[in-house]
């Protein structure tokens, strides 16, 4: 089989990808370069590449339509899958595999990390030694108090994978655990050690929250003006998961106004942030670039699930992580 790999993936994943065929690697990360999906089509169809792996490149119906039927296999290093045309892949008969979970712990450590900043102000603090204005030995103390994780509560919206492992970590600070998820019963395993609760009642009683959920129809604003104003004026929001979440303008009045303590965002309504957001510049924000996944860990998982799935692709045996379960059926 003849592979192109435009995601970046590990060394003992590109050697067991080497014992299968032929493996092109050219990461967006070295490359720092997304492919038109038309011009992409057009190499995999000139240059014979039967199995594409991506993270970042888009797999739109030009892609599919250009590759003329060459392409047997694509790749993609994500959990999600809007950046792909399945029902095109299945009409050319291109078997789309996923990745779900890769990043989950990466994830789930950031946010942690993101909760001990607010809490502690381990971000303001290093600004204030690093420009230096830390002169009078005491002000700081006065400055920086914080507050301590330990028998705060912490509520998740959305227990998935993320979800699941933020309230974990958090459990293991010595956090109560608070949840909403309409999806999950409690008693059931994504439920365990963790409360379930209303919407309004992890929002009103919960001093950080940590927002897990997919950008749906469903879960756009979600988190709106009414529904921020339940929080705690003494709470901090962290997301992670989508800008189209949160609504922003509502969001920066209730940290500007002290209806918030405050807040961290690793999404932004555009990535880089545009000039005009509306959270630059607060002093209770901490804005991080959309680093969740950021992981060297994270590479060497999707690496092998990617490998093996090829794998058993190869070997006739139907993939563990299949997107589009409808093109092996047709092959079957």
């Amino acid at each position: 089989m003849n592979i192109l790999v435009l995601a970046p993936f590990s060394t003992d994943g590109l050697a067991a990808l080497g014992g299968l065929g032929t493996v092109a690697y050219e990461p967006w990360t070295r490359t720092l370069r997304l492919h038109d999906p038309e011009e992409l089509g057009l190499r995999l169809r000139e240059e014979g590449f039967q199995a594409l792996v991506v993270e970042s490149d888009f797999l739109f119906e030009e892609l599919f339509d250009a590759a003329g039927g060459v392409l047997r296999l694509a790749a993609i290093c994500r959990a999600a899958l809007n950046q792909v045309d399945l029902e095109s892949a299945t009409a050319h008969g291109v078997t789309v595999l996923h990745t779900p979970g890769r990043n989950a712990q990466a994830v789930a450590e950031l946010v942690l990390g993101l909760v001990l900043s607010l809490a502690r102000h381990i971000p303001q603090a290093h600004g204030y030694v690093g420009a230096g204005h830390w002169e009078e030995p005491t002000e700081a103390y006065r400055l920086f108090q914080g507050r301590e994780v330990a028998g705060a509560t912490l509520g998740t919206i959305g227990l998935g994978e993320i979800g699941k492992r933020v309230a974990r970590l958090g459990r293991g600070m010595g956090m109560r655990t608070l949840a909403y998820d309409p999806y999950v019963r409690a008693g059931t395993r994504g439920a365990m050690g963790v409360t379930l609760a209303s919407l309004e009642t992890v929002l009103r009683e919960s001093d950080f929250i940590t927002v897990h959920v997919p950008e749906t129809s469903e879960t756009e604003g979600l988190l709106n003006a009414e529904r921020l104003r339940v929080m705690r004026p003494t709470a901090y929001l962290v997301n992670v998961t989508s800008p189209a979440v949160v609504d922003a303008e509502a969001l920066s009045a209730a940290l500007r106004d002290g209806g918030l303590a405050g807040a961290a965002m690793d999404v932004h309504e555009a990535h880089p942030i545009p000039p005009t957001s509306l959270l630059l510049g607060l002093p209770n924000v901490i804005l991080t670039p959309h680093i969740g996944g950021a992981t060297a860990e994270t590479v060497q998982r999707h690496s092998q699930m990617v490998v093996n799935d090829i794998q058993r692709f190869l070997a006739g045996k139907r993939p563990r992580h299949l997107a589009n379960p409808e093109v092996w059926s047709r092959r079957a």
